[in-house]
């Protein structure tokens, strides 16, 4: 089968916090991109920005004459609704033999039901989401979990490498959104590890940059440390770029993976608990560094 390298048609559906500078880079390695949102000002400001891509008034529209498809959605259900159930569902704009890639954060059992779906019309799937947030898809340096065929991953790989970095295939389909909304809870119990310490020294008459440089330079050191400890948190500009109702919708979707499997996993749930209760407090809109704020309500209260 045809590798997909430029000039190739793409369709990509989503043109989000994530998604437009990923179209970006794409539309810079010189890949011809038909693309679709909901937001119909998202598509003309990226048309704008890029005269060699094509607004499209449907997901159907989009698939058109593509030889891939692309999403980066808010999750499964969304996705699917794009591809395969919705009115105009790309599904029937897509010719036999086109590679679909799902590079939102989605429940892999239901992507496990979507691979199958698709196959049933002569349609690949990869599951393929990413980590490293807004600034590293600004700069093409994202890391990428690919589940499905390597064949197809290997079909794939020049588009992916113009988003990422760092690419690797972790099984079958599904797996690499287990691997996401795994990865993602290890990131969220850090980074509250982190927020709960800082909390804590502060009160002790730590200084919190201080704090975060022995911590980076000591075993405590994490992403959360390194990447949001003093650029986001210490500086309380919480601008991660990644909302907490998107952390608490992996994170759950992790803990039904555990679920699915009957895997009693305590840490987990408790991280589902903390992190949805504190949506109620600082709101799913908020940046997930944001989880400092509540680490310190939390604390006043226990005072």
């Amino acid at each position: 089968m045809t590798t997909l390298a430029p000039p190739a048609t793409i369709a990509f559906i989503g043109l989000g916090m994530m998604g437009r500078p990923m179209a970006n880079r794409l539309a810079e390695a010189g890949f011809k991109l038909r693309v679709f949102d909901l937001s119909q000002k998202a598509v003309s400001d990226f048309v704008g920005s890029h005269p060699s891509a094509l607004a499209t008034a449907s997901a159907k529209a989009a698939a058109q004459g593509a030889a891939a498809l692309i999403t980066m959605l808010p999750d499964g259900k969304a996705v699917r609704q794009a591809v395969l159930e919705g009115r105009d569902a790309a599904v029937e704009g897509l010719e036999a033999g086109a590679l679909v890639m799902d590079m939102s954060s989605s429940n892999p059992v239901d992507t496990q039901k979507l691979a199958r779906d698709l196959a049933g019309r002569g349609l690949a799937l990869l599951d393929a989401p990413v980590s490293g947030g807004v600034k590293r898809a600004v700069d093409g340096s994202l890391s990428i979990m690919v589940g499905g065929a390597a064949a197809d991953l290997e079909r794939a790989r020049p588009a992916f490498a113009a988003m990422g970095k760092t690419i690797t295939l972790c099984g079958p389909a599904g797996a690499g959104h287990a691997m996401k909304a795994l990865n993602n809870y290890l990131s969220a119990a850090g980074l509250v590890a982190m927020c709960e310490a800082l909390v804590v020294g502060e009160a002790f008459g730590l200084d919190p940059g201080t704090m975060v440089d022995v911590f980076n330079s000591s075993t405590g050191k994490s992403n959360a440390t390194e990447v949001k400890g003093r650029q986001f948190v210490v500086s309380r500009t919480f601008a991660a770029g990644f909302t907490a109702g998107l952390m608490v919708k992996d994170l759950r979707t992790a803990a039904d993976v555990a679920s699915h499997l009957k895997l009693n996993m305590p840490n987990l749930k408790q991280a589902v608990a903390y992190w949805a209760d504190a949506n109620g407090r600082i709101g799913a809109s908020a940046d997930h560094t944001e989880i400092f704020r509540y680490a310190e309500m939390l604390a006043e209260e226990g005072s």
